[in-house]
C-alpha cells in the first residue's frame, strides 16, 4: 500500500499526497479555514464512500447483477451517548455516520437487500468499528 504523506505550511491547509495523487484539505472558514478542500470528516466520509461503492460493485459484478449506478450520501454527527440507543458507550459522545444507499438498474429487492448488506463489509468499514490503535511516532 502507497504511504500516505501530508505537509501543512499555511493555516489549516493540508498537501495530502498519496504517490500517484495529491489533494488539498481545509477547514471551513467558519472554523477558521479558507475552505480551499475537504475538511478531514469530509474525507473520512468520501473513503467509506468509496470503499462501500467499490466493495458492492465488485459483489454485483462477481454475481452479475445488473447495477447501474450506485449512489451514496454520507454525513457524519456527534451525539450523546446517553441519546444513543444502540450504543455500547453510556457516556460522553458518540461518533454517528449515516449512510443512505440506493441503486439504479434491474434488481429486485433481494438482491437490494444482499448489496446493503454487502456495503457494511467494506475493508474501511470494517476498520471503524472494529479496534484501530493509531501509533505516534
Amino acid at each position: 500500500m502507497t504511504a500516505i504523506t501530508a505537509q501543512n505550511t499555511l493555516n489549516y491547509q493540508v498537501n495530502i499526497d498519496s504517490g500517484s495523487f495529491s489533494i488539498l484539505a481545509d477547514e471551513p472558514e467558519s472554523i477558521g479555514g479558507d475552505n480551499l478542500g475537504p475538511s478531514p470528516f469530509e474525507l473520512l466520509l468520501a473513503s467509506l464512500a468509496a470503499c462501500t461503492a467499490m466493495t458492492v460493485r465488485m459483489y454485483a459484478k462477481r454475481k452479475e447483477w445488473a447495477v447501474e449506478k450506485i449512489n451514496l450520501s454520507l454525513d457524519h454527527e456527534k451525539v450523546s451517548a446517553d441519546a444513543c440507543d444502540d450504543c455500547l458507550t453510556v457516556n460522553g459522545k458518540i461518533d454517528i455516520i449515516n449512510i443512505d444507499i440506493s441503486f439504479e438498474g434491474d434488481l429486485d429487492e433481494e438482491q437490494i437487500e444482499r448489496l446493503k448488506f454487502i456495503a457494511g463489509k467494506c475493508p474501511v468499514h470494517k476498520s471503524l468499528v472494529t479496534e484501530t490503535r493509531i501509533r505516534i511516532k
